[in-house]
C-alpha cells in the first residue's frame, strides 16, 4: 500500500490531507525515522517527540515565506521529511548527504542554520526586527526544547524580547529534557505544568467565572487580575509575561488538532511575542525511546563493529573516581553532558561533587574558576565544540588569575557524522594562545589516565583534549603517574624523516613510519603530548639531526601545533629544514564517518605516508617510489 508520506513533496501538500490522514502521516514518519536512524545513527528520540508538532507548524504556516526556527536542529528530521528532502533521507548524515541539523546551504526551508542550543529566539528575534524595518509580512516561529531554556543565551534572548516587543511566535517543547533530565529552576517550574493538572480546572471555572462578571471594564480588568493571581498560584506563567509574552498553554504537543489551533491563534490574534507552551513526550510511539529517552537521544550507526577497547569517555571518568576517592576537593562540572562524558558512575557515588549546571557553558566555567578560588579541584568535563562558548570564561576567570581548573575535553579532533557544529577541530588553536593554559593531548588511553593525574596534581589551568570512541587497546597501567608538564617522548628512531605527532594520530602515524620502513625511509617519531608548551629541547633537537619534519594534528592548521613548531624553529634560528604540516586547511568539516574523513585529509596512515613521501626531492621520491616494499620483517629495526 502507498504511504502518505511518499506523497508529500512540499508542506503545501499536507493542507489537502484530512485530520485521520494527517494522524496516519505522523505514524508513517515515526517508522521512516526508526527504519532510518537506527541505520545511520543520529538524534531519535527527540525527533520522535516532535512528530505531531511539525506537522502542526507546516499546517498552519507557509514554509519557507514564513520562517521556522529549529533550535539546536537535532529535532528536524520530520521537517526534512515535509519539505521537499524525502529522497535524500537515506543519506542522512552520510558522507556527502543531508546534515543531521538544520543547515542553509541544504534547503530553503531551514532558515538558519544550528547545532548548539538556545539560539532559536536570538535568531528569530533578528528575523523578525529585519521583516519590521523592511515592512514585509512573514511571521517567525522559534521552536525551543525547556533543555535549550536553560542556557544564558536564551534568556538574554528573552530579555531583549521584553525590551523590542517585536511580534514572535517561539513554541516551547516541554518534555523534561535535554539529552539528560533539564536542571534549574525553570526546569522545576515547567514541571508543575506537566503534573498538576489542576490548572486546567482552575482555568476553565476561572474562565465561566470572568465571563459573568458585571459592572463592565473595571470589573472585568479586576477579574484578569484574579485570573492572573490564580493561575500564577497554580502555574508559573508570569515569568513569561514579565518577559512580554502572551502565554498560551500547555497544550498536548501529539495532538495535531489541539496544536493547530493554538498555533492559529498565536498567528492571527496576537500583535505581541506569544509563547507556545507544548508538552510533549521525548522518545514518543517508540517503546525503548520513550522507556530510555536519555540512551535513544542519539544512537549510533549499525556498521557490525565490535568495541574491544573502552571508550576515552570511559577512561576519563573512571580515572576521576579513582581521584575523588582520594581528595575530596575534587569537583566535577558538566554543563548538561552527565551520561556523554560517562559520569554516571562518579555521580552515583559523589552526587555532592558532581554539578550539572544546565546549557550553561559560560557559567560551568566560572562556576569551576569559583570553586578553585577556595581550594578545590574543578574538572570541567566538556565536549571541544562546547567549550568554544566560553572562550571568553576560559581567559578572563580561570586563566588570567592561573586558577587550577581541569577542562577535560571529549571529542577533541574530528567527531564524524554530526558534522561541522559537532567538529572538535579549534580548540588547540583557540586554546594554545591563552597565557597560563597548558594543553595536552594523550596518545592513547593509558596516557589519558596519567594526563588527568598530573592536572589534577599541577596548581595551573590545564586542558585535556581527547577523541570521540573507543580506545586503541592498550594495557592499562595500575598506578598513576606524573607526566612532566611540556615533554615529550621519542616512539621510534630514524634519521630520514621526523614525525610529530599530536594526540590520537600517533597511532597511524606509528602505522604510517612501519610503511615507509619498507620503503627504505626510517621515520622518527615523536609523540609530542603538549601541544603548549612544546618540548622545545626536543624538538629543535630533531630539527637539528634530521632535516625533514613532519607535523601532525586533528586540528585546524591555522594557530595549531604545526604552527607553534614552525615558530619555535624560526625563532631558533633553524631554517634549513623542510617542513610541512598535516591537519584541517581553514575550513569547516562535513559529516561523514571518522574514517572517511580522516582520508579525506591525510590523517589516516595512507595519507601520513604520502605527505611524508612529499618531503624528499622529487628524484629522491621518484626513486623510492619505485623500490619493492620490504615485508616487516626485512624492515630495518627500531
Amino acid at each position: 500500500m502507498p504511504r502518505l508520506l511518499d506523497k508529500i513533496d512540499n508542506p503545501r501538500d499536507l493542507k489537502d490531507l484530512k485530520p485521520k490522514e494527517l494522524e496516519q502521516l505522523a505514524g508513517e514518519i515515526r517508522q521512516e525515522l526508526v527504519a532510518r536512524v537506527t541505520d545511520n545513527g543520529g538524534h531519535l528520540a527527540s525527533n520522535l517527540g516532535v512528530v505531531e508538532l511539525t506537522i502542526a507548524l507546516h499546517l498552519v504556516f507557509n514554509s519557507p515565506h514564513d520562517k521556522i526556527v529549529w533550535d539546536v536542529g537535532h529535532q528536524s528530521y520530520g521537517h526534512k521529511l515535509l519539505t521537499g528532502r524525502r529522497a535524500q533521507f537515506k543519506t542522512l548524515r552520510q558522507f556527502g548527504g543531508l546534515s543531521g541539523f538544520t543547515a542553509r546551504d541544504e534547503s530553503p526551508h531551514d532558515p538558519f542554520g544550528a547545532g548548539h542550543a538556545s539560539t532559536s529566539v536570538s535568531a528569530a528575534l533578528g528575523m523578525a526586527t529585519a521583516r519590521d524595518l523592511c515592512g514585509d509580512d512573514y511571521h517567525v516561529i522559534a521552536v525551543i526544547g525547556d533543555g535549550a531554556t536553560t542556557g544564558g543565551m536564551a534568556l538574554e534572548a528573552f530579555d531583549n524580547v521584553a525590551h523590542l516587543g517585536s511580534k514572535i511566535i517561539v513554541v516551547l517543547n516541554d518534555n523534561g529534557m535535554s539529552i539528560a533530565p533539564t536542571v534549574g529552576a525553570l526546569a522545576k517550574l515547567l514541571s508543575k505544568v506537566r503534573f498538576d493538572r489542576r490548572y486546567y480546572r482552575v482555568s476553565e471555572k476561572g474562565k465561566r467565572l470572568l465571563s459573568s462578571l458585571p459592572m463592565g471594564s473595571k470589573v472585568w480588568q479586576v477579574g484578569e487580575q484574579i485570573k492572573s493571581g490564580v493561575k500564577g498560584f497554580v502555574m508559573p506563567t508570569v515569568i513569561w509575561e514579565e518577559f512580554g509574552f502572551a502565554y498560551m498553554g500547555p497544550f498536548d504537543g501529539h495532538n495535531i488538532r489541539e496544536l493547530s489551533s493554538a498555533l492559529i491563534q498565536a498567528r492571527d490574534y496576537s500583535h505581541k511575542p506569544t509563547l507556545v507552551h507544548v508538552v510533549t513526550t521525548k522518545g514518543k510511539g517508540y517503546a525503548p525511546a520513550e522507556g530510555d529517552a536519555v540512551y535513544f537521544h542519539g544512537v549510533s550507526p549499525k556498521d557490525g563493529s565490535t568495541k574491544f577497547a573502552p571508550t576515552y569517555s570511559e577512561i576519563f571518568a573512571q580515572t576521576v573516581l579513582r581521584l575523588a576517592r582520594k581528595n575530596s576537593k575534587l569537583a566535577v562540572i558538566t554543563p548538561a553532558m552527565p551520561e556523554g562524558n560517562c559520569l554516571d558512575i562518579v555521580q552515583a557515588e559523589f552526587p555532592e561533587r558532581v554539578f550539572d549546571v544546565g546549557i550553561c557553558e559560560q557559567h560551568a566555567v566560572t562556576f569551576a574558576a569559583g570553586l578553585a578560588t577556595q581550594g578545590f579541584v574543578p574538572v570541567v568535563a566538556i565536549y571541544s565544540t562546547f567549550l568554544q562558548r566560553a572562550f571568553d570564561q576560559i581567559i578572563h576567570d580561570v586563566c588570567l588569575q592561573d586558577l587550577p581548573v581541569v577542562f577535560a575535553i571529549d571529542r577533541g579532533g574530528i567527531v564524524g557524522d554530526d558534522g561541522k557544529t559537532h567538529q572538535g577541530t579549534f580548540d588547540i588553536s583557540y586554546l594554545s594562545l591563552i597565557p597560563n593554559l597548558i594543553v595536552s593531548a594523550p596518545k592513547d588511553e593509558n596516557e589519558l589516565q596519567h594526563l588527568i593525574y598530573t592536572a589534577v596534581k599541577t596548581k595551573h589551568p590545564m586542558a585535556i583534549r581527547y577523541p570521540r570512541g573507543a580506545g586503541i587497546g592498550v594495557e592499562m597501567d595500575k598506578e598513576l603517574r606524573l607526566i612532566t608538564i611540556g615533554k615529550g617522548e621519542i616512539l621510534r628512531h630514524g634519521d630520514d624523516i621526523a614525525i610529530l605527532a599530536l594526540g590520537a594520530t600517533v597511532a597511524p602515524v606509528l602505522e604510517a613510519a612501519k610503511e615507509l620502513a619498507t620503503r627504505g625511509i626510517e621515520a622518527e617519531v615523536i609523540n609530542s603530548r603538549f601541544a603548549k608548551p612544546l618540548d622545545s629541547k626536543l624538538i629543535t633537537d630533531v630539527a637539528s639531526r634530521i632535516k625533514r619534519l613532519l607535523t601532525v594534528e586533528e586540528n585546524v592548521l591555522n594557530g595549531g601545533f604545526g604552527s607553534s613548531v614552525t615558530a619555535l624553529l624560526q625563532e631558533s634560528g633553524i631554517i634549513d629544514v623542510r617542513l610541512k604540516s598535516i591537519g584541517i586547511p581553514g575550513e569547516f568539516v562535513e559529516h561523514g564517518t571518522q574514517d572517511i574523513l580522516r582520508s579525506k585529509y591525510s590523517l589516516d596512515a595512507k595519507g601520513i605516508v604520502r605527505e611524508s613521501l612529499n618531503l624528499f626531492t622529487e628524484a629522491d621520491a621518484s626513486s623510492l617510489l619505485e623500490i619493492e616494499p620490504k615485508t616487516e620483517t626485512e624492515a630495518a629495526p627500531l
